[in-house]
């Protein structure tokens, strides 16, 4: 195998130039993506991925190697773009930079919130943070209390109205 590894090698290095010039077309004259489909379409020849059957001259055959690893990496680039313009779409928008002012003011309405949610039990405070801040189900939030769950909707409910409470004697619309 080796010393027909070698004639192979040989007889595609006789005509690199043409198959460069090929490479490039298939590449749509971009040079580094013909430099890189070439260089796949060599190791799909010489490492015997890419099978020689007499069937035509070998430089036709190489050709077609040289078209078909163009077209593989074209698909896969269009694969990874399309991949890559779905998760741009996707990813969360950027934060606004924040202000001195908008920092205040969030310190401001943090604590009045903290203050308000002192005033409740503890149970109704335990809840109301589980659900709002860690994102958790009432159902979950039970089993974190290991409370029965209808306990858990009962003090949920009535942390959220004493809120709502407070807020308004607070003058703080609903």
């Amino acid at each position: 195998m080796g010393r027909e590894q070698t004639e192979r090698e040989r007889e595609l290095e006789t005509f690199h130039p043409d198959s460069f010039g090929w490479a490039l077309t298939c590449c749509r004259f971009d040079r580094d993506e013909a430099e890189e489909v070439l260089q796949a379409s060599y190791l799909k020849a010489i490492d015997g991925r890419a099978r020689f059957n007499g069937h035509s001259s070998m430089r036709t055959w190489f050709f077609g190697v040289v078209k078909r690893t163009a077209a593989e990496q074209r698909r896969r680039r269009v694969v990874r773009d399309v991949a890559l313009l779905r998760w741009w779409r996707k990813r969360p928008a950027g934060r606004p930079v924040p202000t001195p002012e908008g920092l205040s003011d969030e310190a401001e309405t943090r604590k009045r919130i903290k203050d308000l949610l002192s005033r409740l039990s503890t149970r109704q405070r335990e809840l109301l943070h589980l659900v709002f801040y860690q994102e958790v189900t009432i159902e979950e939030a039970a089993g974190i209390l290991q409370i029965a769950v209808g306990t858990a909707r009962r003090h949920y409910e009535r942390g959220k109205q004493r809120l709502r409470t407070l807020l308004a004697k607070q003058g703080v619309p609903r």
